[in-house]
């Protein structure tokens, strides 16, 4: 057992250093990781494309298995070594989070809407989400960036930090590979229906437990907790996923503003409920509130997974002390 204080100090210091890489530095514009897994996934995925969801769950296995088991050798490479430990989890934090590249998009897209610039924040928006920006005006763009902030809150930072918590450098990388898929297969196009089905329903599995604990620091976090819970009870539920629910929700709720409602992908219009219907319409202004908002939920997320990873030792050694006196 006196290993895992060990590991749980790893954790701590190389996520904070992690986010503070990428606090300072954001994405790499070359040679990003998850940009060389998704090379690689794409030429696992030509090997194997059926329209099948045997062939999509091994595509699944092939790709995410793998990017965790390197993480793992990895890890276990440097276990004996407390400051390369760190340094590989910093690494590691830094190549799967995205939460400064995040805010940086949403800004630029919220510049160009004060500006009235509405070209430059439609060729902008897809860098974000995958909506098409002609069909949208200003005030349907600034909903679509608050969304869009709120999901990858979840996905791109607080998720990560979570597995990375619960498994280390294998959890991190594992999960980033799982939600990368799901962007990449796990859509409804028709060569994808069957294929990506078992990347989908990893990632809504993998994803489950950091959405909820992005909706519940985006409670303690936004200033409007009565809100937050409010929508985040009345409306996730309504959502089409089982996870961008509770996170839109609630960061709706937090921020006072509906969103949901009409949108299109790829030339497909869907009509979405209403999150928080006694909100009031997405304006421009909220952007820059929906991104202050993320980063206060990515600081309280280290806070908590951390302090999750000492409760548990502290657990862990209470019990080993008594079965080691009975």
């Amino acid at each position: 057992m006196p290993g895992r204080p060990r590991a749980t100090a790893v954790f701590a210091y190389g996520a904070a250093a992690g986010l503070a890489v990428d606090l300072l530095l954001g994405d790499p514009r070359r040679g990003h990781p998850v940009a060389a897994f998704g090379r690689a996934a794409a030429a696992v995925e030509k090997r194997l494309h059926h329209d099948h969801r045997g062939w999509g769950a091994l595509h699944t296995a092939v790709c995410a298995g793998s990017t965790a088991a390197l993480g793992a050798l990895a890890a276990r490479a440097v276990r004996d070594r407390p400051a390369a430990a760190v340094a590989l989890t910093a690494a590691s934090v830094w190549a799967v989070v995205g939460g400064t590249t995040l805010g940086r998009e949403a800004r630029a897209i919220g510049g160009a809407l004060a500006a009235g610039d509405l070209e430059v924040a439609r060729e902008r928006l897809p860098h974000l989400c995958g909506r098409d920006p002609q069909s949208l005006d200003g005030p349907a763009m600034a909903r679509a960036v608050v969304e869009s902030v709120a999901e990858n809150t979840s996905d791109a930072v607080v998720g990560a930090l979570f597995w990375g918590a619960v498994a280390g450098v294998p959890g991190l990388v594992g999960f980033r590979a799982v939600n990368t898929l799901d962007a990449m297969v796990g859509h409804k196009s028709p060569r994808h229906r069957r294929f990506g089905w078992a990347s989908a329903r990893l990632d809504d599995l993998a994803g489950w437990p950091g959405a909820r604990l992005t909706a519940a620091l985006a409670t303690v976090a936004g200033g409007n907790p009565r809100g937050a819970v409010r929508a985040w009870r009345a409306d996730a539920s309504k959502h089409p996923s089982p996870n961008a629910g509770p996170v839109e929700a609630s960061f709706a709720g937090a921020l006072g503003v509906r969103l949901g409602g009409t949108l299109s992908y790829g030339g497909r219009v869907e009509h979405r409920p209403v999150l928080n219907g006694e909100g009031r319409a997405v304006e421009v202004a909220d952007v820059e509130r929906a991104v202050a908002l993320s980063r206060r939920v990515t600081a309280l997320t280290l806070v908590a997974c951390a302090g999750g990873r000492l409760i548990a030792d502290a657990v862990r050694r209470r019990k080993h002390g008594k079965r080691g006196n009975a």
